[in-house]
């Protein structure tokens, strides 16, 4: 079975191919700038160097129409119809509350996506075009969409709630929903399967900290609690985004630098965070490097971020009395060895307890960088979210034949 994983933004297509008899990733690539003249393919078979062309694409089924001539071509393709492609799976921002599990895209579950649309409206409507644009290139396929917030519809009332007049709920559903959801969902699994365990018997606390970041408390292979909550503005300090704040600040800010409300996001979610705090750059390694040239706002936000990030993980201790397993993924998670070290000093209360060394070393694979002592897991588990889409997508195809 071969799965096409699709990933759209408002100007973008992230697409990648894989043969589900192994999960091997036939092909992957992304198409840039979509609605211009000048659009960027990005087009790479596995074993194969990569493949750059720059076309007119307007729209995204002209683009998808030429993902799947480049997949089906002499040169770069790898497949030989595009029949081949049994289910494609949609990566969807945000199902609210009426999905705690992917789907099989029908007319109620696109309905669904588009009433949630209001608390997601710079992602749902580009996945809704991916979608139909998938669906007319790909009619015979089985489409699949696969919800960031599904995993974290195990929360409890209590963990999800805010504390705000019952009626913003009621008509709005104003609640915490969570996201992150499919790669926390992969990492847990993926650490259950490297400690030879089954993931119904762990408590993990799962940080997918890259750009955007947040932590889950995961019990029992249920997401219980998590930082982010109705966007994902709320939680850790990130890149750009601020995190959690005083609310009252938002209008304290608006009235004294006369913005309007869109302002006033903007500044939230795209100019505060790691960027905002350095006047930098929201990339942690630039910031890092900053730091180490002796620049004292730098110095400042990456000891705000660390901070922020520790205070979280030990607040899931809490909530789930005690952790088997801290884990950490995604592009700092992954790759940011001295944050990991920082973060995990101050956690000694709770016996974890890493390996210098270990932790030093760079992997593509699962590794523990805790030492013999430490009364708990501390690993590093690559993300691979297009992979659980993929999964998702197969397990739902193989209950429909």
């Amino acid at each position: 079975m071969k799965v096409l994983v699709i990933n759209c933004g408002s100007s973008s297509i992230k697409y990648e191919l894989f043969d589900m008899t192994d999960e091997s990733v036939l092909a992957k690539g992304l198409v840039e700038k979509i609605g211009t003249d000048a659009a960027i393919i990005t087009h790479k078979v596995t074993g194969k160097e990569e493949y750059l062309e720059t076309s007119e694409i307007l729209d995204h089924r002209v683009g998808l129409t030429k993902v799947l001539n480049l997949l089906q071509s002499t040169d770069h393709g790898v497949i030989q119809s595009a029949d081949e492609v049994t289910a494609v799976g949609h990566r969807v921002v945000h199902g609210g509350e009426f999905f705690s599990s992917s789907a099989i895209i029908d007319s109620d579950v696109r309905q669904a996506i588009r009433r949630t649309i209001d608390l997601a409206p710079l992602h749902n409507p580009p996945n809704l075009l991916g979608i139909d644009a998938a669906q007319a290139a790909l009619p015979d396929a089985t489409h699949v969409a696969v919800f960031d917030t599904a995993f974290h519809q195990t929360m409890p009332d209590y963990a999800y709630m805010y504390a705000l007049p019952r009626v913003l709920y009621q008509k709005y559903k104003v609640r915490r929903y969570g996201f992150h959801g499919t790669s926390h969902k992969y990492v847990s699994q993926k650490t259950a399967e490297f400690l030879g365990r089954n993931v119904e018997d762990l408590k993990i606390i799962s940080c997918h900290v890259g750009n955007g970041g947040s932590v889950t408390a995961i019990e029992g292979g249920k997401s219980v609690d998590t930082s982010m909550g109705m966007t994902p503005l709320e939680g850790l300090m990130m890149g750009t985004r601020s995190g959690d704040i005083d609310p009252a600040i938002v209008p304290y800010v608006i009235s004294k630098e006369d913005l309007t409300l869109a302002e006033a996001q903007s500044m939230l979610n795209k100019h505060s965070g790691l960027l905002g705090v350095s006047g930098l750059s929201g990339d942690m390694r630039e910031v890092t490097e900053a730091m180490h040239n002796n620049n004292d706002q730098a110095r400042l936000a990456y000891e705000m971020y660390v901070y922020k990030l520790r205070k979280v993980i030990g607040s899931y201790f809490a909530a789930m009395n005690g952790a088997d397993v801290l884990l950490f993924t995604a592009g700092v998670g992954e790759n940011a060895a001295d944050v990991r070290e920082v973060v995990c000093q101050n956690l000694s209360f709770f016996g974890v307890e890493i390996d210098s060394e270990l932790n030093a070393i760079r992997s593509k694979d699962v590794r523990r960088i805790s030492t013999p002592n430490s009364k708990m897991d501390v690993l590093v588990v690559p993300t691979n979210e297009e992979l659980m889409i993929a999964r998702d997508a197969k397990h739902l195809v193989g209950g429909i034949e």
